[in-house]
C-alpha cells in the first residue's frame, strides 16, 4: 500500500478497539515468567554449550600475543575463538567498530575472545586463564580536549544558516552566549545483551535481543559472509533497548561463531561489567548556545552548534535537531562538530539528538527569557512557529506545542511559581518550579505484515517488529481487531522473526505508528479478499462483531474459510509527506522540586507532561512509556554519567554499582496528559510516536526547577548536589 495523500475517513477511526486503554497482552507471560527472553532458550535445543566473552584491556593499540593454551586445556572448554581462527569475516555497515577484535584494538572491552564450555562457570574460570599482551598507541578520550580543534563540520552533515545570524546577534537587544555539556551515558537495560546461536546444514538461526530484526540479519550475513536468506533471527521478547539493541552485537556473532566452532548451539550473554565499553553509549556533547531577541522578547537570531566524538566510522550525536524547528527566529545557525575519540561506540540512545540537544536548548531559553523579563512559558509561546523557520512555505501538519504549554500551565498551577529564586521555603528545603518544551521528529518508513483468518474466526498478525517493553503486541493486535471487526482476544500476534514479514522495528519513535500502518495495509488487502469471496462490495462492506456485513445482508467472516484460511500480506510505503509538511510531536514538561538547603540534594516532587503525539493507540501503554521517559529524564538531570578515565580510554563506573540510575525511591508523582491530536498526514493510523517526546525536555525542566529553588545556575550535567552546595544561599 502506497501513502501518499493525508487519511482520509477509515474503520479505524471508529475507535472501538483502538485508542482504547487495553491491557498489555503479552502482560500476563511476562508476570509469570512464561516469556522467553534471549538467554531462556536452552529448552528449544538439547545440548547448549556456553561462551564467555574476553574484552581488551587497553583502549587503543594492538595485540602482540595472544595465548589461549592454558584456556583450551581448562575443565569443560570446548573451544575458543578468537580472530586468528574465526575464518575470514566481513564488517556489517552499521558498526564503528568490528565486534571481534585482533590483532588491532579499536576501543577498551573490545571483545578478543569467546570461550566456550560446557557450563557458563567453566566458561568464565577458562576466560581468566586467556593472556593478552599488547603495545598500546595514544589515544583521543577526552572531548573537551579536543573540542578547541575541531572547527569545522563532518563532510556529509553541513551546517544549516539561514539569514545573517551575526549581524542579528549583534543588534539584539537581550543576547544568551553560553556553553552546556552533557556526559556520556549508558543504556542500561535490564535485559542484558545475550544471544544462542545454532546452525544446521549451513543456515544459521540466533535468538537474540535485537530491537531490528532485519537489520540483524543483514549485518550477520555481512560479517559472516553468507547470504542472507541462510540467517534467520529471532526475538519475541525484549527485556528493554533504549536504542542499544538497534545493531548487531558481539554477543550475537560470537555466539553464532562459537556454535560454528563445535558444532552445537551456543549461548552468550555479556555480563554487565562489559556492556558499556563493549556496546554503545549516549555520546558526551558540548553545546555552544548563542540567543537574541528584541525588545519585546521575540527571538532574532539563534546559533547553536554540537561537539561530540566517535570512532573513526561512528555519526555525531545530532543535538542541534530540534533547534531548526522549535522556535521561530529569522537568522539562524545550527552545525555539528564531530572529534575523533577512540572511547568505545556512541551510537542511538533513547531520543538520539533530541533528548541531549533539549537538556542544553532548554536551559538557554529560560536564561534568556529571565533577562527578557518574561515568563518562561510565555516566551515560549511567544515565540512559537507555524512553519519550518527556515522553510515558511512548509507547514507543520500538526503543531501543538501553545497547547501542550498552556495546559500543563494550567493543571501544574504554573500561576502560582514565584518567579524570583530562592524564594520559597519548607523548612530547610528550598521549593521551585520549572518547565521545558518538548520535542521529537516524526519518522517514518516501510512496513510489513501478514494477516490471516482461520476457521475459528482466530486473526494471526505475523511481522518481524519487535517489543522492548512498549507494547506492540497490544497495538497491533488493536488494529487487527479494529480492521477486521473481530474481539481483541480474537487476535493472536506473532512478533520478533525474521520468517515474518519485513517491519520498521522498534527505534527512533517510528515503531508504533509504522508497525500498525503496516498491519492496517495487510488488513486492507485481506478486507478486499474476504468480501470478494463473500459477494460484498469491498468499498462499502463493513466488518464488525465477526461478521461482514451491508445494507442488506450480513455473514459471518468464517464463511470464507471454508476451504481453509485466508491469508493476506503487504507492506505500508510511505510517499513524500514528510517532505511536504514538517511532522513532529511536541510535549510540555512541567517539574517541581525541593532542594535541601543544607546539602544540596535534590528531591523531585512532581511531575507533569503534556504530549502531543497524533492519535494515541493505547493510553495505558502510550502513559507507561511517558512515564519510564520521565524517570529516565529525572536520570539523566541527577545522576547519570559514564565516568570517563581519560588517561586509559574507558568508562570507569561499567556497572550498575556505579553507574546511578532512578529507583524507586527518586520516582515522584508523575502526570501524563495526551492532547486530542489526530494526524491524518502522518499515516493511516494517523498516528505518531510518543515513547521518546516523554524523555525530551524532561531534564532541562528539572535543571531549571532547581534554578527555581536555589538561584544557582547549573549547565553540566548531571546536576550534582557538589555542583550546587557551595553556591546555595545561606541556609539560615
Amino acid at each position: 500500500m502506497k501513502f501518499e495523500k493525508p487519511a482520509g475517513v477509515n474503520p479505524i477511526d471508529r475507535l472501538k478497539v483502538v485508542g482504547q486503554p487495553h491491557n498489555r497482552i503479552d502482560g500476563p507471560l511476562k508476570t509469570t515468567g512464561s516469556a522467553t527472553y534471549a538467554y531462556e532458550w536452552h529448552d528449544a535445543l538439547p545440548d547448549v554449550a556456553y561462551g564467555y566473552v574476553v574484552g581488551a584491556a587497553i583502549a587503543k593499540g594492538r595485540m602482540t600475543t595472544l595465548d589461549v593454551q592454558a584456556a583450551e586445556q581448562a575443565p569443560g572448554v570446548l573451544a575458543v575463538v578468537t580472530y586468528l581462527n574465526a575464518g575470514s569475516l566481513g564488517k556489517g555497515e552499521m558498526n564503528a567498530a568490528t565486534l571481534l577484535g585482533g590483532p588491532e584494538i579499536e576501543h577498551y572491552h573490545q571483545a578478543i575472545a569467546l570461550v566456550v564450555a560446557q557450563t557458563f562457570e567453566e566458561a568464565r574460570a577458562a576466560a581468566a586463564l586467556v593472556q593478552a599482551e599488547y603495545v598500546t598507541e595514544e589515544g583521543a578520550y577526552s572531548l573537551a580536549e579536543q573540542q578547541p580543534s575541531v572547527t569545522e563540520p563532518p563532510e556529509d552533515t553541513p551546517d544549516n544558516v539561514t539569514g545573517d545570524f551575526d549581524r542579528a546577534f549583534a543588534e539584539a537587544s537581550v543576547t544568551l552566549d553560553a556553553v552546556y555539556t552533557t556526559p556520556d551515558q549508558s543504556h542500561m537495560a535490564m535485559e542484558p545483551h545475550a544471544s544462542m546461536a545454532a546452525w544446521e546444514e549451513g543456515k544459521l538461526t540466533v535468538w537474540t535481543s535485537s530491537q531490528m530484526i532485519n537489520w540483524w540479519r543483514k549485518e550477520l550475513a555481512k560479517t559472516l559472509n553468507m547470504p542472507a536468506e541462510n540467517v534467520r533471527v529471532i526475538s519475541p521478547f525484549i527485556g528493554g533497548g533504549f536504542g542499544g539493541k538497534l545493531f548487531l552485537r558481539s554477543d550475537a556473532l560470537l555466539a553464532a561463531l562459537g556454535a560454528r566452532a563445535i558444532n552445537r548451539p551456543v549461548k552468550v550473554m555479556l555480563p554487565r561489567p562489559l556492556i558499556p565499553n563493549n556496546t554503545t553509549h549516549r555520546p558526551a556533547t558540548l553545546q555552544h548556545i548563542r540567543l537574541g531577541a528584541d525588545e519585546r522578547g521575540q527571538i532574532t537570531a539563534i546559533k547553536h552548534e554540537s561537539w561530540s566524538g566517535n570512532l573513526p566510522d561512528g555519526a555525531p550525536e545530532t543535538a542541534v535537531n530540534q533547534t531548526q524547528y522549535l522556535y521561530a527566529g529569522a537568522n539562524r545557525h545550527t552545525g555539528l562538530r564531530l572529534a575523533r575519540l577512540d572511547l568505545p561506540e556512541g551510537n542511538s540512545m533513547r531520543a538520539p539528538g533530541e533528548a541531549p540537544g533539549l537538556m542544553a536548548l532548554e536551559i538557554a531559553i529560560d536564561e534568556l527569557a529571565e533577562k527578557a523579563g518574561i515568563d518562561p512559558v510565555e516566551f515560549r509561546v511567544l515565540n512559537d512557529t507555524q512553519v519550518d523557520p527556515a522553510h515558511p512555505e512548509r507547514f507543520f501538519s500538526r503543531r501543538q506545542l501553545i497547547a501542550c504549554l498552556r495546559t500543563g500551565a494550567e493543571r501544574f498551577g504554573w500561576a502560582q511559581r514565584n518567579p524570583q529564586p530562592a524564594q520559597v521555603r519548607e523548612g530547610r528545603w528550598l521549593i521551585g518550579r520549572g518547565m521545558a518544551a518538548g520535542f521529537r521528529d516524526n519518522l517514518v518508513g516501510p512496513s510489513g505484515a501478514r494477516v490471516q483468518l482461520d476457521a475459528q474466526g482466530v486473526v494471526t498478525v505475523e511481522t518481524d517488529m519487535t517489543d522492548i517493553g512498549t507494547g506492540s503486541y497490544t497495538i497491533i493486535a488493536q488494529t487487527a481487531a479494529e480492521m477486521l471487526g473481530v474481539a481483541l482476544n480474537k487476535v493472536v500476534v506473532r512478533l520478533g522473526d525474521s520468517d515474518y514479514p519485513v517491519s520498521a522495528g522498534s527505534g527512533g519513535q517510528w515503531g508504533a505508528n509504522t508497525s500498525t500502518s503496516g498491519v492496517y495495509a495487510a488488513c486492507v488487502k485481506l478486507r478486499e479478499t474476504l468480501a470478494r469471496q463473500l459477494g460484498f462490495d469491498p468499498q462499502t462492506a463493513e466488518f464488525a462483531d465477526g461478521q461482514i456485513q451491508s445494507a442488506d445482508k450480513r455473514v459471518p467472516l468464517t464463511d470464507a474459510t471454508i476451504q481453509g484460511p485466508v491469508t493476506a500480506e503487504d507492506t505500508i510505503e510511505f510517499g513524500d509527506l514528510d517532505k511536504q509538511f514538517q511532522q513532529s510531536t511536541f510535549a510540555g514538561h512541567f517539574v517541581e522540586v525541593a532542594v535541601d538547603s543544607a546539602s544540596g540534594e535534590v528531591r523531585v516532587r512532581r511531575m507533569l507532561a503534556v504530549c502531543a503525539a497524533g492519535r494515541i493507540l493505547n493510553p495505558k501503554t502510550a502513559r507507561s512509556q511517558v512515564i519510564g521517559a520521565m524517570t529516565m529524564g529525572l536520570g539523566a538531570a541527577l545522576m547519570e554519567e559514564l565516568s570517563v578515565d581519560t588517561g586509559r580510554g574507558y568508562f570507569v563506573n561499567h556497572d550498575m554499582a556505579g553507574y546511578e540510575v532512578p529507583v524507586h525511591a527518586d520516582v515522584p508523582e508523575q502526570e501524563v496528559i495526551f492532547l486530542e491530536d489526530t494526524d491524518p498526514v502522518s499515516s493511516p493510523m494517523k498516528a505518531k510516536g510518543v515513547g521518546e517526546l516523554g524523555l525530551c525536555g524532561v531534564s532541562a525542566a528539572i535543571a531549571n526547577a532547581i534554578y527555581n529553588a536555589t538561584g544557582v545556575r547549573v549547565r553540566d550535567y548531571p546536576v550534582r548536589l557538589d555542583k550546587l552546595l557551595t553556591l546555595l544561599p545561606d541556609a539560615g
